[in-house]
């Protein structure tokens, strides 16, 4: 069960990272980016689930929160303002 989930988000990132070097504008390359990077979230989340490792937990919040700074910093960089 949890293989074919692994399975389903992996295709959705393909999807995503399409987008990313396809999208008509910045601001959509950036949504794409994000989602890919919450997608890589969900499946660190499943291989947690998957071996019984808490270690693939910790890892996921942690490039959650990195995640999230580089998406506000990209947004400031794209908006024009200085950091």
């Amino acid at each position: 069960m949890w293989f074919i989930a692994t399975i389903v988000i992996a295709v959705c990132i393909i999807f995503t990272v399409a987008r990313i070097f396809i999208g008509p504008g910045t601001a959509t390359r950036l949504v794409a980016f994000d989602t890919t990077n919450t997608l890589v979230v969900a499946i660190l989340v499943i291989l947690a689930l998957m071996f019984d490792q808490v270690i693939f937990v910790d890892v996921a919040i942690v490039y959650g929160v990195l995640s999230f700074i580089m998406a506000l910093y990209i947004a400031k960089y794209i908006e024009g303002k200085k950091f």
